[in-house]
């Protein structure tokens, strides 16, 4: 492990979010004499953000913790154009209205995750639509074009692997790098942003920015990444059979969103704890090095610890009673996921699938031939099986062990 002196990069190396760092002793250097404003952007494709996003939120507060500035930007015209990196098709087209819509929904996480005001360590939202908005094409090519080559533009992975696969790349998409580059240039002249921090993914277009803005403007400038983040099994982080998991509560019941973080690998808690909690490094080691079935008690603290900060202490004491309940006691718990039958009943197949337990009436199918749909207690088999809910009761759904649901009338 890396020796930092300052308070920055040395919690961010104790908690595993350095990849890679452009320049690790300048930027320890420049933590240690001053406040460092450092950005991270957000494109603003939905009106949440899953958490795939949230080790990014969270080395944002972490750069606050340690006394420093957070700048969230929000991708409003980069959301117009749409980032190649990772993708194997072109992002759908949105209008001014659907971005803002999604920035305000986007906002409320922020919020709960750092401290925003007029201080010098406290954070501020801007929209690079700011800017990129009211850029002119001519003056675009003129100032920003001849610091790029299209040799290079061409290595970078966003675009090479997408020419690999013989995959459209649009022209538009093209430029995202640049419009990237130019947002970094342009937070430095507004905010004396000095550090960009992103995913693995992001490196090249982080140092394509500490480029521009070392040629344009002389600044030096500094890129920090984290790990491409996986589960233990190898799987992207924020993706499960029923979707992403959203962190807003209107994309995804906060009981849900609980079970996810209690449901995770064994293997991932330590990680996982270090990554998005504030619990004491050695509070965390202690619950890591729990084994068997004790391993489940550091996972409810997970769940715990996660849903307070991004949804709030009620919720995250709501779910965790309602687990408690479902679990332990039998009970219904207030918070679980519910479906209404209607007056005409709903077949238990489409019942499991449209509250997410399935990805298809096929997998309904198949988990219901296996025996691990129950009923109120009772195991179902038939996906044909009609399920109507009397005026003034209640029943149980259950797929296994973990997932439950209320059926209403």
């Amino acid at each position: 492990m890396t020796q930092y002196s300052s308070d920055l990069l040395r919690l961010l190396e104790e908690r595993g979010y350095i990849h890679q760092i452009t320049d690790p002793a300048g930027l320890d250097a420049l933590a240690m004499k001053q406040v460092v404003p450092g950005y991270i952007g957000f494109d603003a494709t939905a009106p949440s953000l899953h958490i795939g996003s949230l080790v990014q939120i969270m080395m944002l507060r972490r750069l606050q913790q340690t006394g420093h500035k957070p700048v969230v930007v929000m991708g409003g015209g980069t959301t117009k154009v749409g980032d190649p990196s990772g993708k194997d098709e072109s992002r759908k087209m949105l209008t001014d209205e659907d971005i803002n819509a999604n920035i305000d929904g986007i906002r409320t996480v922020f919020e709960r995750l750092l401290t925003f005001g007029e201080g010098p360590t406290d954070a501020v939202m801007v929209n690079n639509d700011e800017w990129l908005g009211k850029l002119g094409y001519i003056e675009l090519l003129r100032d920003v074009g001849p610091h790029f080559t299209i040799n290079r533009m061409l290595t970078f992975d966003s675009v090479k692997l997408r020419l690999e696969r013989e995959q459209p790349l649009t022209f538009l998409e093209f430029n995202y790098m640049i419009l990237q580059a130019y947002d970094f240039r342009e937070l430095a002249q507004r905010y004396a942003c000095r550090l960009q921090m992103g995913g693995s993914d992001q490196w090249g277009n982080i140092v394509n920015g500490m480029e521009l803005g070392r040629r344009m403007d002389g600044t030096e400038l500094f890129g920090l990444t984290t790990p491409l983040l996986t589960t233990a099994d190898g799987s992207k982080m924020g993706k499960t059979a029923a979707g992403a998991v959203w962190l807003n509560e209107a994309q995804l019941p906060s009981y849900d969103f609980w079970q996810y973080w209690r449901n995770v690998d064994d293997r991932d808690v330590g990680r996982f704890l270090r990554l998005f909690t504030d619990l004491p490094l050695d509070e965390i080691a202690r619950l890591e090095s729990l084994e068997g079935a004790e391993i489940n008690a550091a996972k409810a603290v997970l769940a715990n610890e996660v849903t307070k900060l991004v949804r709030g202490d009620a919720a995250a004491d709501l779910a965790a009673r309602t687990a408690a309940e479902t679990f332990a006691g039998g009970g219904a718990g207030e918070d679980l996921p519910s479906l209404s039958t209607g007056a005409e009943g709903v077949r238990i197949g489409a019942a499991l699938t449209a509250l997410g337990f399935t990805a298809s009436n096929g997998e309904a199918k198949r988990k219901l031939a296996e025996g691990a749909v129950k009923l109120d207690g009772e195991t179902i088999t038939d996906p044909g099986h009609l399920v109507i809910a009397l005026h003034g009761t209640e029943l149980r759904l259950s797929l296994g062990k973990k997932k439950h649901a209320i059926l209403r009338p």
